[in-house]
């Protein structure tokens, strides 16, 4: 497997790793373990977390690792190392790494920006604290760039963020998925909408939620409503599954059945008829749009976080426009840099975790302790009764 054209490499030695080599078919090969630049680290990676992305990814869904031109770059001449959500421990630093230290404990943004690689000036993005959205942004384990289903991954220092209080490797990897959620609610409050997340009688508040999909993403979204926002109005979920309708009752939420009857119905007769002002897509089930008018109240705010939504006409938007909803589309964690570089959001959500105040622990469903299970993992895990989510541990 060819070394990242990211940046010029020297000195490699070799590693294992899980290399998609193409859609449905991962190997595990001895491929390069790239040194550290000067600005970077080598992370032993613990802990790596299995996302929707990965899945589609390795499904042949999708494929972000594009050429200057935005062609996908297929990957039977570029087989990627997926894995983004990551933890491990440093275990070789650059010159110039600054603020780290070797057996630091730490989680990694997958994202190389302006910041992260010292470009100066930065692009207005980054200048911007929008560093996802970055015109230089790559991502290891998504666009290309090698990611944690390895022993070892290299990146920026100002990216491997400390963990400051023990918590399991497992449970820090789920720090960058927390980290979407934190900026997908800063997109929402930032947006101009006419119900407001706040006290649920107040004027002008929103009074009811309703999250579509119990995965990770949407149990992660319900404690932060109930934990982080404080918000004290309806909210439900609505989820095929039942064990993770059980995790929605434990944290808060009214779970739903969309196959018990009809979900437009249901949210109705929780909602006193007039539906909800805040509805959060996190299934990427593209039939929800066709039920999203009769959800939401006019001029409610429809977070669309969930990707996928495969076979779906876009006729189905006419009834969502007509309703003048504000659509919040967020993707990532950015959100800034604190004064040494380090990504505020993943701070954010790693300290959430560490106090105890968003709980990861009963997300995680299925554990594979060797890079050799993760072929077996991707093959079909994430279909069965229960599951919730995988992590690699090693």
């Amino acid at each position: 497997m060819a070394s990242p054209d990211f940046h010029p490499r020297t000195g490699v030695s070799s590693m294992r790793a899980a290399v998609l080599v193409e859609a449905g078919r991962i190997e595990v090969r001895d491929v390069p373990r790239l040194d550290p630049l000067p600005h970077e680290v080598m992370v032993r990676v613990q802990a790596v977390g299995l996302c929707g992305t990965d899945l589609h990814i390795a499904s042949g869904e999708a494929n972000y690792n594009l050429d200057e031109f935005g062609r996908e770059r297929a990957l039977s001449q570029h087989p990627q190392i997926l894995g983004h959500e990551i933890t491990g421990v440093i275990v070789e630093a650059g010159a110039a790494a600054r603020d780290t230290s070797l057996g630091d404990r730490v989680v990694i943004d997958q994202g190389r920006t302006c910041v992260s690689d010292g470009r100066t000036p930065a692009c207005e993005y980054c200048h911007s604290g929008d560093s996802h959205q970055c015109d230089h942004y790559r991502e290891h384990g998504i666009t290309g760039l090698p990611g944690g289903f390895a022993e070892f991954v290299t990146v920026p220092a100002v990216n491997a963020v400390p963990l400051l209080f023990h918590i399991e490797p497992e449970h820090a990897a789920l720090t960058e998925p927390l980290g979407c959620i934190l900026h997908s609610m800063a997109m929402m409050a930032r947006a101009s909408t006419r119900f407001r997340l706040g006290n649920a009688s107040s004027h002008g508040a929103v009074g009811a939620v309703l999250i579509c999909g119990g995965g990770p993403a949407g149990l992660l979204f319900l404690q932060y409503l109930r934990n982080v926002e404080r918000f004290d109005g309806l909210v439900m979920v609505s989820e095929p599954d039942g064990h993770k309708r059980d995790l929605a009752r434990r944290w808060g939420a009214i779970p739903i059945d969309p196959g018990a009857a009809d979900i437009v119905m249901q949210v109705r007769d929780h909602t006193g008829g007039v539906g909800v002002e805040l509805l959060i897509e996190a299934s990427g089930a593209g039939e929800i749009f066709h039920a999203i008018p009769g959800l939401i109240r006019k001029q409610a705010t429809v977070l669309l976080y969930g990707h996928g939504h495969r076979g779906v006409d876009l006729s189905v938007m006419n009834q969502v426009q007509f309703r003048e909803p504000v659509l919040v589309s967020p993707a990532g964690a950015s959100g800034g840099h604190d004064s040494a570089g380090r990504p505020l959001t993943y701070l954010h959500a790693l300290r959430l975790l560490e106090a105890g105040t968003i709980d990861v622990a009963p997300l995680i469903t299925h554990r594979y302790t060797t890079l050799d299970e993760l072929p077996q993992a991707f093959a079909g895990d994430h279909r069965q009764a229960g599951y919730v989510k995988g992590v690699l541990l090693q």
